[in-house]
């Protein structure tokens, strides 16, 4: 049986009602307007907030800590936003569009705007960076959480004859939760690796902007000011959309700031920044901000984390090197004619295309990740270690800096263990740390966290001018002994200058230090403390 209302047409299949509402029925145009809204309002909400967290990730460390108090941050400003809808009784759809616009407006622009104040801001500054980032995931959380509630009303208002409260909060919530689950599986794998991240929030914010024009078209008639809100509605659009248009040459801008020279190479990865610069006759490699070399010293670093391994060992056939995507830590190894075979893991196939493929930068590592003796595997280091069971003369570990936990699992007990299976009887692992001269109990936490597993550790140290004085443990059950011959052609290293390396002056002397568990990951937060001491 058919029947007809204001709204149009409405189809009754059932005899099965409560409170006078049919059971199953025919969802309206202007109905299902206003739930694909709630579908496109939840995946926006959930964009800004992962945005918000990988910016703060990237620009602050800590990606646990960061996008934990985000999340909270957000949710408790959704909470809040969702009791001050109470307040809101006449003109639900005018101040939903309002909502619809400044959340647009406010989460678009978001990403850009903490972008340009971390790159302004003074070296250090992380307090108001801070007041800013949460103040507008705040911001941003009340609005999100005034919208749900609006638009609950606004349908029973409208539909109130087809609508049970069980049936609306199903209806809503269900398209609110598909919202967030689409949004949640496009992000790290479609949005930021394609469109990064000040692009992603200016598109989600047309999207915002295209559920309010959508709401003022389908509530025209409910309006005061009809013109005034298609005014405001154009004015967002244009703002998002010069943020779309703007977004290369702003970062471009911000990026040759913030790094000092010019960028020649930049790109977004679902794992990371990768950012190169080119100065003064010399090239640096940034990833997520963090200086990973410079071409003018990186020699003194990749001498000094190799050779004391494979010299020792004698006549090294087998070789792993974990991280490393640079290719220079290969570089060195292929030295030794004994070595049969190199495998590089990498997480980012990013970073070992770039130095394959790209003429320069294969040059700095000697085209090391071309040879026939390298074998390249694109896998977590954690992971692809555990499923091993092939075991290596020499383990190189080189992997970034403990700055998160998503990193600092590589520097943990558990890791060290698996490390410990893949090594062969005879076999040498060494590990690049941090500074045991700014970063000494972070240092001395990974010696203690790799004796923990049974290994015996030989720290020592080096002096690298981009980095200042660096760290490196050498981890084996069979005694280490100073090698009595180094390759031919070394620029730093020579066996003469080696026992320097391994002597600790009294403030670089070990201090006492707990293991560095997977259940805690308590270097990430030393190691956060000691450098941030640092930088402030």
């Amino acid at each position: 049986m058919a029947e007809h209302n204001a709204s149009g047409p409405v189809e009754v299949l059932s005899s099965s009602e409560e409170n006078g509402v049919a059971a199953s029925r025919r969802i309206e145009p202007a109905e299902l307007a206003l739930l694909v809204s709630v579908f496109v309002v939840a995946a926006c909400g959930l964009v800004y907030e992962l945005a918000a967290g990988a910016l703060a990730s990237y620009l602050l460390g800590d990606s646990i800590l960061q996008f934990s108090t985000i999340i909270g941050t957000y949710l408790f400003a959704m909470g809040v936003g969702s009791w001050l809808s109470r307040f809101i009784e006449r003109q639900l759809v005018a101040h939903f569009l309002r909502i619809e616009l400044l959340v647009g407006l406010i989460g678009g622009l978001m990403p850009a705007g903490l972008f340009l104040a971390h790159t302004l801001l003074p070296l250090g500054a992380t307090a108001p960076f801070k007041v800013m980032l949460y103040g507008m995931v705040g911001l941003i959380g009340v609005l999100v959480g005034l919208e749900i509630p609006l638009v609950m009303r606004i349908l029973k208002r409208h539909f109130a004859q087809r609508y049970a409260l069980k049936d609306l909060v199903s209806e809503v919530l269900t398209f609110d939760y598909l919202g967030a689950l689409a949004v949640s599986l496009a992000f790290p794998l479609l949005l930021v690796p394609h469109l990064g991240l000040v692009r992603t929030g200016a598109f989600f914010g047309l999207m915002n902007a295209l559920v309010a024009i959508w709401v003022w078209w389908l509530f025209r008639y409910e309006l005061r000011h009809v013109k005034a809100y298609a005014v405001a509605c154009a004015g967002v659009v244009l703002a998002l959309t010069a943020a779309m248009v703007g977004a290369a040459p702003m970062t471009t801008w911000a990026e040759d700031r913030f790094f000092g020279e010019g960028v020649v190479y930049r790109q977004s990865t679902p794992y990371q920044r990768i950012v190169l610069t080119h100065g003064q006759a010399h090239t640096r490699l940034f990833l997520n901000g963090n200086l990973q070399f410079s071409s003018a010293d990186e020699y003194r670093y990749h001498e000094a984390l190799v050779h004391p391994a494979m010299s020792a060992h004698g006549a090294p056939q087998r070789v792993l090197v974990l991280g490393g995507g640079d290719g220079m830590a290969v570089r060195e190894v292929l030295r030794y004619p004994s070595v049969k075979q190199v495998t590089l893991v990498e997480l980012d196939p990013a970073m070992t295309t770039l130095f394959r493929r790209e003429g320069p930068l294969s040059q700095l590592n000697g085209n090391a990740l071309n040879h026939p003796k390298v074998r390249i595997v694109n896998a977590d280091a954690f992971t692809w270690l555990a499923s091993q069971t092939e075991v290596f003369d020499v383990i190189v570990v080189d992997f970034p800096d403990p700055t998160n936990h998503a990193i600092g699992k590589l520097y943990t007990s558990t890791f060290y263990s698996v490390l410990d299976q893949r090594l062969s009887a005879s076999g040498y692992a060494v590990v690049q740390t941090t500074s045991p001269l700014v970063a000494r109990k972070s240092f001395w936490t990974v010696v203690q966290t790799i004796e923990s597993v049974g290994l015996s550790s030989t720290p020592y140290h080096a002096h690298v001018p981009s980095f200042g004085e660096w760290g490196f443990v050498l981890a084996h059950r069979r005694p280490w002994h100073l090698p009595q011959q180094l390759p031919s052609g070394l620029r730093f290293l020579t066996p003469a200058g080696l026992p320097s390396l391994f002597d600790f002056p009294p403030d670089m002397s070990r201090v006492p230090a707990e293991v560095n568990r997977l259940s805690s990951q308590s270097l990430v937060h030393t190691f956060e403390l000691e450098w941030g001491r640092v930088q402030r």
